[in-house]
């Protein structure tokens, strides 16, 4: 068993050593940005509490902040692929700062979901034009491999954030350095954080512009717009359905993602136990995209894991939260659905990628984007009125979400079928 661990560190070195220098330099970006993105995560339950707004509403923040991904993914995906990636990429993360400060900093409950929304709006432009950007640095042969490492890294980077914020909210020396013991003051020190991101991106993805393998149709003239809008005009069937998939599984993954951290702070865990667990789960994470991940790319059954993943996943999720003893089954049976999620998520990613006609990666990853923000607007938003009703409805939506994504990716897989007849659905 030792044996076969050194194997594969060693096996894992090795591809990092073969990872071409640009690609390597964004990965590490991918972890340094899920850090510093959920700095304020673990203390945003603590915040609402504090100000005296209700339970539900975290929900409606969650999902307001989605509605700025929803909205902000297509547009800034088109920009980006029709002028400089890395312009709108310094505006979109310089909004974000400025909306995570002005939503921790203010009380009222309607200007909060403003600045929620402002903050998904900004953020967006990041989460799109840098996969696009890593798709258009990567061979063919080496795009779901980049994916999956991006995803790995950008999951331990967020868990390292929720770990660091929840550290900064309890430790004495930064209370009496930073007076992080105020919730505010956790968004603000992100904020700042970001924007010095924000202008270090700036400048990376403008020296990185050469090493792009795919043509480019970046044009300074308007008309290049519409001809990435024209381009939506592509999208299969096939495609769609699949989105369609993929929507419902964010509506499950992101109702257990956050009101585990709400139902956390109700049963009185403070924000550096959440922290410990939330870093944890991407601890496993990355584990599963360095030694997992790779060998389910090796079987060449992208589709057949994508549903069994979810098939899984709503198994777990059901069944989990009625056994005894809910903390050993959050770090033992818990553990397994944050392997099929970290699994399924560069799967999914690669899947659409190969729909993209060269030099229009951020607009299909706009597309993407899309579908699985309006996901994360939906869940919370039901799931706000599911906890307010019993916990553990929530989780049995998220369950019945997976099952849906179940059968509808089992349905897209028997119809592809028919259509290329024997040939095997490989991707």
């Amino acid at each position: 068993m030792i044996r076969r661990i050194l194997k594969n560190i060693n096996a894992f070195k090795k591809t990092l050593l073969e990872v071409e220098k640009p690609v390597l330099v964004l990965l590490a970006i991918y972890f340094v940005q899920g850090v510093i993105n959920n700095l304020g995560h673990p203390v945003t339950p603590a915040l609402v509490t504090s100000t005296g707004i209700p339970d539900y509403m975290f929900g409606f923040f969650f999902a307001t902040m989605s509605l700025g991904l929803v909205v902000g993914g297509p547009i800034w995906g088109i920009l980006g692929d029709t002028y400089k990636k890395e312009v709108f990429v310094l505006v979109g993360l310089l909004i974000y700062s400025a909306g995570q400060v002005l939503f921790g900093f203010v009380d009222d409950m309607y200007w909060k979901i403003v600045f929620r929304f402002m903050s998904g709006f900004g953020v967006s432009a990041a989460i799109t034009l840098l996969l696009s950007h890593l798709i258009g640095l990567s061979s063919d042969k080496t795009r779901a491999k980049n994916i999956a490492k991006s995803a790995a890294l950008m999951g331990l980077g967020s868990s390292v954030g929720y770990l660091l914020g929840g550290e900064l909210n309890v430790s004495p020396f930064f209370q009496d350095l930073l007076r992080t013991d105020l919730y505010q003051n956790i968004f603000l020190i992100q904020a700042v954080l970001n924007t010095l991101l924000a202008f270090g991106l700036f400048f990376i993805l403008r020296s990185q512009a050469k090493y792009i393998k795919v043509e480019e149709t970046q044009s300074d003239h308007p008309k290049a717009i519409g001809r990435s809008i024209r381009h939506l005009d592509d999208l299969s069937v096939n495609l769609i359905l699949f989105l369609f998939a993929i929507l419902l599984v964010s509506i499950g993954a992101i109702n257990i993602s956050k009101y585990l951290e709400v139902y956390f702070n109700s049963l009185g865990y403070r924000p550096d136990f959440i922290g410990r667990y939330v870093f944890l789960t991407g601890v496993v994470a990355i584990f599963t995209g360095i030694f997992i991940v790779p060998f389910v790319l090796k079987l060449k059954r992208d589709f057949k894991v994508m549903i069994l993943a979810q098939a899984l996943s709503a198994i777990i999720i059901f069944v989990m939260f009625r056994l005894p003893n809910l903390l050993l089954m959050l770090y033992t049976v818990f553990m397994l659905y944050v392997v099929l999620k970290a699994i399924f998520a560069p799967l999914e990613q690669n899947y659409i990628s190969k729909h993209a006609k060269n030099g229009r990666y951020g607009t299909m990853m706009g597309i993407r984007q899309a579908f699985f923000s309006i996901g994360m607007v939906i869940g919370p938003v039901i799931g706000g009125f599911l906890y307010d009703i019993n916990p553990l409805l929530v989780f049995d939506f998220s369950a019945l979400m997976f099952l849906l994504g179940f059968f509808l990716l089992l349905f897209l897989e028997k119809r592809v079928k028919r259509e290329l007849g024997d040939i095997k659905v490989n991707s």
